[in-house]
């Protein structure tokens, strides 16, 4: 009968544990002095190697020939108590035995001698699951068993179980086991296995077994079935997650804020049959991996993948500000928590996707992270300007005044621009800039049908958005104006408001400043980004 990879390289003894070497030095140091305690409380996360190590201690206590600490697994005691012929080692799951009266046999039990065996061991696993009446029944023989009997306590959840047991016992805590202690455990099963497993196939599945040594062998069980050659693409097969390849395009879509080819993305993997839970996970820890890039200069040690996916992982972090991939993080964490309880998880992910790459439709912010810097320097133009300390001429005082620089409340460009090479320069004298330019009359603006059409083939989103609206000049700007409220932060995503000053060049012959105007009636209570969004705006089409 075929066996498991994690029970058929189970380690024999200390030596083959992987990551506890602060368990595994100590327990090895006490039989060979041969101080040994009545009891021992091992506990940790699931996988690190609890009931492994339980296992070993109780051969070791009994076995005929020790080696520095080790059980030969040669001697018929060592034999018997790995196949379970001999009984004197008890394994008891307190999930199914922990009443009162099962506490009561085992103290009852635990008063005869042992039949084959040094020492009566009992491992109880998942000790936290007893009541606390039981708990109550097992102190005194915890305390004071028999010069025979050992108890080997283990548990997953240590914050439940009473003082009173954690002072009777020694206490070992297992660690996650590190990814590089996986990797290496892996390749050498895999070698055993005569498997041919890549090592970034063997990182891959350290990364999502989290510090279980089970889990990672269990993964690498279901890899097997898929072939001899195993590499990061079977992995992530067998995983059902994204893989590497799709969590950088997720990247990259969000750092241009492309949300349709981040939702098309998403529904390619969904048809693919990829976990949404298991995605979102890897998004997450995808953008862990950007945050720990961005912030530490030598993150080789913080980060679990190869060197190739390192410099990826660092240029791409270069591509997105700290504050964007904060945002992500908290997006990402709070789409987990819905997807748990959702009636459709793609639907959610799709949400999170949407306030990624736009995290202005987020109805928690109301902002786009990206606007943060722009809008803070508005406030301390507007500030300067309410307390008189700057202040900016009139178009009528710039006509009759000198050139002089322009006072600029943002990089916009500018409204005077050159005529296209095409144009031939006039053979007369040298005259004035202002004289050469493109001039586009005040008043309605008569070629925004134009424009739309063209905004109709560069960006159809941004045409839905504007399909209604109509324009203006007004002090040489392009004014839009629309109903829909979400116009302001629809175009001023860095790819939109591009298609958008492209499409008016190619029409006007010249670049404009633009500005939004909402004719939307105004609303009884607004809050204060509200304000402070007019402001902005009546400061715009007032020439400031």
């Amino acid at each position: 009968m075929y066996q498991a990879l994690y029970r058929k390289w189970r380690p024999k003894d200390f030596s083959d544990v992987y990551g506890q070497p602060h368990v595994t030095r100590t327990l090895q140091s006490q039989l060979e002095s041969g101080r040994i305690s009545h009891a021992y409380l091992f506990t940790g996360s699931r996988g690190t190697g609890k009931t492994t190590c339980a296992k070993i201690l109780s051969k070791a206590v009994n076995c005929l020939n020790p080696v520095n600490g080790n059980p030969c697994n040669e001697c018929e005691i060592c034999r018997g108590i790995e196949n379970g012929s001999i009984l004197d080692v008890i394994e008891i799951d307190a999930a199914s035995n922990n009443g009162v009266d099962n506490i009561r046999d085992l103290r009852e039990e635990a008063n005869f001698t042992p039949a084959n065996a040094k020492f009566r061991v009992y491992i109880i696993d998942e000790v936290h699951m007893l009541s606390i009446g039981a708990f109550n029944a097992l102190l005194k023989t915890l305390e004071e068993p028999p010069s025979h009997v050992i108890f080997i306590l283990a548990t997953t959840e240590i914050h439940k179980l009473p003082s009173t047991i954690l002072s009777r016992c020694q206490r070992f805590d297992f660690k996650r086991i590190a990814p590089e202690d996986i990797t290496s455990r892996l390749m050498y099963v895999s070698e055993k296995e005569n498997v041919n497993l890549t090592p970034n196939a063997a990182s891959l599945i350290a990364r999502i077994a989290d510090g279980g040594m089970r889990d990672a062998l269990s993964l690498l069980d279901r890899c097997f079935a898929m072939g001899t050659d195993i590499d990061e693409e079977a992995v992530s097969d067998a995983a059902g997650i994204a893989g590497t390849i799709h969590l950088f395009s997720f990247s990259k879509y969000v750092a241009k804020g492309d949300f349709t080819s981040a939702l098309k993305l998403v529904s390619k993997l969904h048809s693919d049959s990829c976990d949404i839970d298991s995605l979102c996970t890897e998004l997450t820890l995808h953008f862990r991996n950007l945050m720990v890039a961005k912030t530490v200069n030598e993150c080789e040690g913080l980060i679990v993948c190869s060197k190739d996916e390192l410099e990826k992982i660092k240029e791409r972090a270069g591509q997105l500000k700290l504050s964007k991939i904060l945002s992500c993080i908290e997006v990402l964490e709070q789409t987990a928590k819905n997807i748990k309880n959702a009636a459709n998880k793609k639907i959610q992910l799709e949400a999170a996707v949407i306030k990624m790459c736009a995290p202005s439709a987020s109805s928690g912010e109301g902002i786009s992270v990206a606007l943060e810097d722009r809008i803070n320097a508005i406030e301390e133009k507007l500030a300067a300007l309410s307390s008189g300390k700057v202040q900016v001429p009139s178009p009528v005082q710039e006509s009759k005044s000198e050139p002089k620089p322009e006072v600029k409340s943002e990089p916009v460009p500018v409204s005077k621009a050159p005529v296209p090479e095409e144009a031939p320069p006039p053979p007369a004298p040298p005259v004035p800039a202002a004289e050469n330019e493109i001039t586009v009359p005040e008043g309605n603006f008569e070629q925004w049908p134009e424009v739309l059409d063209k905004i109709r083939v560069y960006d159809i989103p941004l045409f839905g958005i504007m399909a209604s609206s109509t324009a203006l000049v007004k002090n040489g700007r392009l004014v839009i104006q629309s109903e829909n409220p979400t116009l302001f932060d629809f175009i001023c995503t860095d790819t939109h408001s591009k298609e958008l000053a492209r499409a008016v060049f190619e029409v006007v012959g010249k670049k404009m400043k633009i500005a939004v105007s909402n004719t939307e009636k105004p609303k009884t209570a607004t809050s204060p980004l509200e304000n402070l969004r007019s402001k902005i705006n009546n400061f715009n089409n007032n020439g400031g």
